[in-house]
């Protein structure tokens, strides 16, 4: 393959062209860290500052950790730093080396989830003061979705999809990748009519409505189809009040609170669950609870299909 970046080659395995990682202008944060333990936070950053004159790295340092929310901390050690600040370091190192590309591999997985939170609003305020791509490298979805303008599905080596973080986690282009991405409420059904408004599938004898139609998709042929939870309505006396959407009656098997969210799994018959997630108010005031009848609105315009011919 190809690796280039601001009109620079560093890796063409076609012509045999291979720069050295070091003489690449790179700023790397890896999962751990990798702070030197006997420097100060200052002295892991003056190592990444070969390419300076000795009299201007104090000045450049005392800029990185400014930007990094870090000023006054420049004399302790890693040890004596907490996980994020050592985060916040290692971050400083990798922009000391002035590179054209910043690469971050899980940055936020060793701390916890409120400082994670801080560290989210301070990597977004940093990418809007750098005129450099970020490639973040993650196994959550919700960081992806959070900090990312462009998303990229990786499965075994390959990639399975590309495009904007809400195309990947709500529209997946593949069965493969809407499982990959955990999209829950993944079923199958066959495509029963289409009209100029919709198309309309068969699911286990319901009949299911899809905005805009799908015309590409053969009368009679087996699809796949999602729906995320933000598209599925939940009321627990009436949804005929949602006009045009997919009304199914089920009952509440599952209720999973989540802090300000409640996730809740209902069964709408033949053994077929839906998960959905709704605020934690609202399931309180209706007293949701296993055993609830419901009454359940899929949005025809939320619902995405995948052709297959695999069980789903």
């Amino acid at each position: 393959g190809v690796v280039a970046c601001g009109g620079e080659t560093w890796v063409d395995t076609q012509s045999g062209l291979f720069v050295p990682p070091h003489r690449r202008a790179i700023g790397m944060v890896f999962q751990s860290y990798a702070l030197f333990p006997h420097m100060t936070a200052s002295g892991n950053v003056m190592a990444a500052m070969g390419h300076l004159a000795r009299a201007d790295r104090e000045s450049r340092v005392h800029e990185l950790f400014s930007l990094v929310n870090l000023s006054g901390l420049e004399g302790r050690r890693p040890a004596e730093l907490s996980g994020g600040q050592q985060q916040r370091v290692a971050v400083a190192r990798a922009l000391a080396r002035e590179p054209k590309v910043l690469l971050l591999d899980e940055p936020f997985s060793a701390v916890d989830k409120v400082t994670r939170g801080k560290l989210y609003r301070e990597l977004a305020d940093l990418r809007r003061s750098l005129a450099i791509p970020i490639v973040l490298v993650t196994h959550d979805f919700d960081e992806a979705a959070r900090l990312a303008d462009r998303m990229c599905l990786l499965h075994r080596g390959r990639v399975v999809q590309t495009g904007t973080p809400q195309d990947v986690l709500a529209r997946p282009a593949t069965v493969e990748a809407a499982r990959l991405v955990d999209l829950k409420n993944l079923f199958a059904a066959v495509v029963r009519g289409h009209s100029e408004k919709e198309t309309t599938l068969d699911w286990s004898g319901d009949s299911i409505a899809v905005r805009p139609p799908r015309l590409d998709l053969a009368l009679g042929c087996k699809v796949a189809w999602a729906v995320p939870s933000t598209q599925v309505i939940l009321d627990r006396w009436d949804a005929r009040e949602r006009e045009g959407a997919n009304l199914l009656t089920a009952s509440v098997v599952e209720v999973v609170s989540l802090s300000e969210a409640t996730s809740i799994l209902i069964d709408v018959g033949n053994g077929r669950l839906l998960a959905m997630t709704v605020p934690a108010q609202f399931a309180r005031r209706t007293h949701m609870a296993p055993g609830a009848a419901v009454a359940v609105a899929l949005r025809p315009e939320g619902i995405h299909l995948m052709a297959t011919e695999e069980d789903v």
